[in-house]
């Protein structure tokens, strides 16, 4: 497969990962920095361009890995597949609800796919949650309740923006499982501090809850922390993470049922190389991915539904 990555953020991480992967032939990255285009094509042995339309106009490209800023990604993922290419996108795929529909629309007329990077879902103490939900193994599962907290270091996570910008993960996660959760209640509040926020969201269906909370303003030497609290029929599953400023990352999965306390090895894995590869051996090979669009774009209503809350200063959906 030909890939090529427009974006050299997140882009130049992608194209490291692409390199590792044997059925990827070649690779061109577009940027407006020269100076990283040239590191990369140093460091990688990629292509790269300073012109988007020397990707989409190359009849040898396949995929576009859209990692722009989402403001960008509809306008860029339409043009990619009127130009008979397939898509994978980074998260959140775009902003507004009116916004994926579009895509939808353009999948269907152009006969090309979008997958999207919910990386989540190959995250192994989540596969794990969703794979024991899904066969019972401890029973029903009847409530989750997930969280993620991290110090002010990534830009604007304000209300107006956190819920697609850092719950998106979770709302993903919860979609999965849930299905089709129906928001119930969100309360937020920024504590006087711009750009950060501390946010809880409930959502349910018919046999199922969950929960998240999420904080955008921990103290600065509080570790980026995400973990959930499962509970099953018959017994709890307990998940913790944090990584540390210096790289250091520690992580925890454990049951409790009636035969006691378990720990289960955290299977080390790289959720985002796990996500790409996925999505592209689905595209080449024409299989179905729970990666798709339509996936996706449950977390953006949910994250659209949050922020309109938010932002309206009211607590309840």
């Amino acid at each position: 497969m030909n890939i090529g990555i427009l974006g050299t953020g997140f882009g130049a991480y992608h194209a490291s990962l692409l390199k590792q992967m044997e059925f990827v032939n070649r690779i061109v990255v577009f940027g407006r920095n020269e100076d990283k285009l040239l590191k990369l094509k140093e460091e990688l042995g990629v292509e790269v361009t300073t012109s988007i339309e020397d990707i989409l106009s190359d009849p040898g490209v396949d995929v576009i890995d859209l990692c722009l800023p989402s403001a960008l990604h509809k306008t860029y993922a339409v043009e990619a597949l009127r130009r008979g290419k397939h898509v994978f996108c980074e998260t959140p795929v775009v902003l507004e609800p009116e916004e994926g529909r579009e895509l939808l629309d353009a999948e269907q007329r152009y006969g090309r796919r979008i997958l999207v990077n919910q990386f989540i879902k190959f995250d192994y103490a989540y596969e794990y949650l969703e794979q024991s939900a899904r066969e019972s193994a401890y029973g029903q599962l009847l409530h989750v309740s997930f969280r993620r907290e991290t110090a002010p270091v990534w830009g604007d996570l304000g209300l107006s923006a956190i819920a697609a910008n850092l719950m998106i993960h979770d709302l993903d996660a919860i979609a999965w499982l849930l299905d089709t959760p129906v928001p119930t209640s969100v309360w937020g509040i920024s504590g006087g501090m711009d750009g950060q926020a501390l946010v809880h969201a409930s959502f349910a269906n018919a046999s199922v809850s969950a929960q998240l909370t999420v904080s955008s303003q921990m103290p600065e030497a509080y570790p980026f922390t995400v973990g959930y609290e499962a509970y099953f029929e018959r017994g709890k599953l307990v998940f913790q993470e944090t990584n540390a400023a210096n790289g250091e990352v520690e992580a925890s999965l454990t049951s409790y049922t009636s035969e006691g306390k378990t720990a289960i090895p955290v299977i080390p894995n790289n959720p985002y190389e796990k996500s790409l590869r996925h999505a592209l051996l689905s595209l080449q090979n024409g299989t179905l991915s729970q990666l798709s669009l339509q996936s996706a774009l449950k977390s953006v209503d949910m994250a659209s539904k949050l922020t309109d809350q938010l932002t309206a200063g009211t607590v309840a959906l």
